[in-house]
């Protein structure tokens, strides 16, 4: 009787593992394949594969209602079979998620290979595309401000001296740099900040204007020979941070960490929320100061008319100055926005550089309440574009909109139509 029970149970013993441990239904030979199953091992669908291998060898599957998937092989050698993880289900994620890719070594046709396994256990949920719509729109608006806060000061600088100064991006880079430098040598980040603002009006705005680019006015030195004078500048600050705070990335002490609200869908750090906040009210402020203070409508005249703007009485030198150190106030609180959600880096601003160029001829070169315009699609465009396209080729995509407005609207969206001859 025992002896009776005892060959039962391993009957079933036998008969349960055969069940769990069996991954897939039988291999043929000349085929490479496995079954996919969720942790509870009930079946996965519709999970995708990739296989490289001799002979050029590179073709897609998937696995179909059982979990099966199987790619034929014409010959002996070694194959590599990778799982795209982001077509697992959601809820369902690798638990090797690093070991995507399994090597396969085929020696003879006529023998089946084992079963290729890829474990599964818990994993994140899949947003959908509309909640992915509105956190990128979210992630958009804030970039269309850091980008805009850089943008107003280029676009003012172009529109009253009329140079494209290809510099601006190391502005970006003075504000976040000089406020780790103080950060880093124990200041909280708050005042590290405001010491970095001052720094960056009085080196970036007012030093720069006064002893480099009002002598080169006064000679009456070209547009071109300027703009070479700006590419040339951008250079040496840019390796001039990489050789005074090295090339890798760094963190501000405080508020790197920092755990995000969940708004619905929505998630937004608070560092995220005061930074864009404080941004759109520095662009409010600028807006006002042009249209409502008697700078502001000076520089605004200065932008239209030089010449005549100083036959009616208007300091044109002081005006240009005053715009060289609101561009460089703006820019600097850009680096340090930038900063706070990314890290610093030497080449930060020169990142972004060819995003502020789009942004203000997208807008309209010179006008201020263009570049806000342009700064906005472009930081909407960059972010949603990634619904469609590699992420890597965000940046790409705006640059195409650029050409394509520039080629049916050559003014921008808000510039003026001029004719030329």
């Amino acid at each position: 009787m025992l002896l009776r029970r005892g060959l039962l149970t391993a009957g079933l013993l036998a008969l349960t593992s055969m069940l769990l441990l069996a991954p897939s239904a039988a291999l043929e030979p000349g085929s490479i394949g496995g079954q996919m199953t969720d942790e509870a091992g009930a079946p996965i669908a519709g999970v995708e594969f990739l296989i490289t291998g001799p002979n050029e060898l590179e073709a897609e599957t998937q696995s179909d209602a059982a979990g099966n998937w199987a790619f034929k092989i014409e010959s002996a050698g070694q194959y590599f079979v990778t799982i795209n993880s982001e077509s697992l289900p959601s809820g369902v994620g690798l638990t090797e998620p690093d070991k995507v890719t399994r090597s396969i070594v085929v020696f003879k046709l006529e023998t089946a290979p084992p079963p290729v396994r890829f474990l599964t256990g818990p994993g994140p949920e899949r947003t959908s595309n509309l909640d992915r719509a509105m956190q990128l729109t979210l992630d958009g608006l804030i970039l269309g401000v850091t980008i805009g806060l850089a943008a107003v000061g280029l676009s003012l600088i172009f529109g009253t001296t009329g140079l494209t100064n290809f510099a601006h991006g190391e502005l970006l880079t003075l504000g976040g740099m000089v406020t780790y430098f103080f950060n880093k040598l124990g200041l909280h980040l708050i005042p590290a900040a405001l010491l970095a603002l001052v720094f960056a009006v009085v080196v970036g705005g007012f030093l720069q204007d006064r002893y480099l680019w009002k002598p080169l006015r006064r000679r009456g030195t070209g547009l071109i020979a300027m703009l070479v004078v700006s590419i040339g500048l951008g250079l040496f600050i840019r390796y001039l941070f990489l050789y005074v705070f090295g090339g890798s990335k760094q963190q501000y002490l405080q508020y790197s960490g920092q755990a995000g609200w969940q708004i619905g869908p929505l998630s937004l750090t608070p560092k995220a929320t005061i930074g864009i906040l404080i941004g759109i009210g520095l662009i409010g402020l600028t807006i006002a100061w042009l249209l409502k203070s008697q700078m502001g409508k000076a520089s605004r005249a200065v932008a239209d008319n030089p010449s005549l703007a100083a036959a009616s009485g208007i300091d044109v030198e002081r005006v240009i100055m005053m715009v060289w150190i609101l561009g460089a106030f703006l820019a600097g609180y850009g680096g340090i926005m930038m900063g706070l959600n990314q890290g610093v880096q030497f080449i930060m601003g020169s990142d972004v550089l060819l995003l502020i160029f789009a942004a203000v001829t997208l807008g309209g070169l010179g006008t201020a309440y263009g570049a806000i315009i342009g700064s906005l699609i472009v930081g909407l465009f960059i972010q949603l574009s990634t619904l469609f396209i590699p992420t890597e080729l965000k940046y790409v995509g705006a640059l195409v909109v650029l050409i394509v407005i520039l080629l049916v609207r050559p003014q921008g969206i808000m510039g003026r139509r001029e004719r030329v001859g």
